[in-house]
């Protein structure tokens, strides 16, 4: 099924803007795409915003304490840009009605080096999840505060591209992205493609198709993340690329059902497995969009979207093995992570030990980007307030970026009226555990 309820009216078919090539049928499956080069476009303005996060603490309590002490991890590493305080606070890399497009949704964001790359879906024209979709990007040198011109990253024809899930290895730099497909006028079938990039997203690889490796016969929706994934840095398996995922299938007695799992890639992307698989029974937990935070001694914190399951809870949370390919706990129901059905980002910060979930707070729409904060490895939460930076008001889709020991980079859906008006990104600084105000909820 769709990602979103509610945006997937079929759109009106709209001949192609004179500046982009007619398409052909599109490409057979396997087929590859040819990288795009950069588009000069039209700069798009600054916008500053005060953020302003609810202070309400929550607790999740579903989680074991772990078991041994947690495993050192590498240096933190150098700040993402020298923003200095003032220097800026917000920016708007995507902004709808520009560049030839309706609109932008579903952000990503990562950071090689100290450049950022800011993914979206660029909707040609409209917001529905399918129709002429493809994945664009944007970079900024500076942590954030400019953005460099949009560029194509994923053009399939008139057909949709989507779910931008990228990761980036410490070492190298080099960006892996995946991204699904499917035919403009249908959300199925779905296929998977992976592509890379070694110079901090200036240029990508052609898109190959790897949905053989990783989708089952009788699976139908598939979607990774979206948002960032991992590269694994604790644990038996370094280096190994973990990405989250969902997808839906025909139970025995002819219902869809939903289920989470994990992709990974021991040789640097070049073939892919599948990892851990969630089916919960009955209905109580419809598992969707999925993210991943590895935590110090190597296990994976895995949240999940409740696509309207009886449960009540919005949000679902599971904690993997070492390495991701297995449960430790199953998918629950997390009733402290109150907001509405929607994605969520998710990071975790080695040095202060603080696990990070980013979604709208309001329960009765998509409202309020709040950051949560956990200092004990997601047993219990409390929200961040930073009136300058994250104002109430429309909100949708979120990421996560780490940009430098104690700040982080959000890049979230939002706007004034609704919150398909923008993608905005946000340098928020994080307090130290135990320095943020108020008592956890019981």
């Amino acid at each position: 099924m769709p990602r979103d309820t509610g945006t997937t009216a079929k759109p009106k078919p709209k001949p192609k803007p004179a500046r982009r090539a007619a398409a052909g049928p599109g490409p057979p499956p396997c087929a590859a795409l040819a990288p795009r080069p950069w588009r000069p476009v039209r700069a798009v303005p600054a916008v500053l915003a005060a953020l302003a996060v609810l202070a309400v603490p929550a607790v999740l309590g579903l989680f074991p304490a772990p078991r041994h002490a947690a495993a050192a991890g590498p240096a933190d590493p150098a700040p993402a840009a020298p923003a200095g305080p003032g220097r800026c606070e917000t920016s708007v890399p995507f902004v709808s009605g520009t560049e030839g497009y309706h609109g932008f949704r579903i952000p990503a964001v990562v950071r090689t080096g100290r450049v950022l790359v800011a993914f979206a879906e660029g909707r040609r024209d409209s917001f529905a999840d399918h129709g002429d979709i493809d994945v664009v990007a944007r970079r900024s040198p500076d942590g954030g505060c400019t953005w460099g011109p949009l560029r194509v990253v994923t053009d399939a024809g008139r057909d949709t591209a989507g779910n931008p899930t990228p990761a980036v290895h410490p070492l190298t730099g080099r960006i892996t992205l995946l991204t699904c497909r499917n035919p403009s006028d249908s959300v199925l079938p779905r296929r998977v493609f992976v592509q890379h990039s070694d110079d901090a997203g200036a240029t990508f690889s052609p898109a190959r198709e790897i949905t053989g490796q990783v989708k089952p016969e009788g699976w139908q929706w598939y979607a990774t993340g979206p948002g960032h994934a991992l590269v694994l840095r604790h644990g038996p398996h370094p280096g190994r690329l973990l990405l989250p995922a969902n997808h839906t299938y025909r139970a025995p007695g002819g219902e869809t059902r939903h289920g989470a799992h994990s992709l990974y890639s021991d040789d640097g992307g070049r073939t892919w497995h599948l990892g851990y698989l969630a089916q919960p029974p009955g209905d109580a937990l419809r598992l969707s969009e999925t993210a991943l935070a590895e935590l110090p001694d190597g296990r994976i914190y895995a949240g999940a979207r409740n696509q309207y399951g009886t449960s009540p809870a919005t949000r679902a949370a599971a904690l993997l093995a070492p390495g991701g390919t297995a449960l430790l706990t199953p998918f629950t129901p997390q009733p402290a992570l109150r907001g509405p059905v929607v994605q969520a980002g998710l990071l975790h910060l080695d040095g202060p030990g603080l696990l990070i979930h980013s979604a709208p707070a309001d329960p009765r729409r998509r409202a309020d980007l709040t950051l949560r904060i956990s200092a004990d490895q997601g047993r219990t939460w409390r929200d961040l307030s930073d009136p300058k930076r994250l104002p109430p008001g429309p909100a949708g889709y979120s990421d996560l970026v780490r940009l430098g020991r104690d700040t982080v980079g959000v890049l979230y859906e939002t706007g004034r009226a609704a919150s398909y008006e923008t993608l905005t990104f946000a340098r928020v600084p994080i307090p130290a555990p135990g320095s943020v105000a108020g008592p956890a909820a019981p």
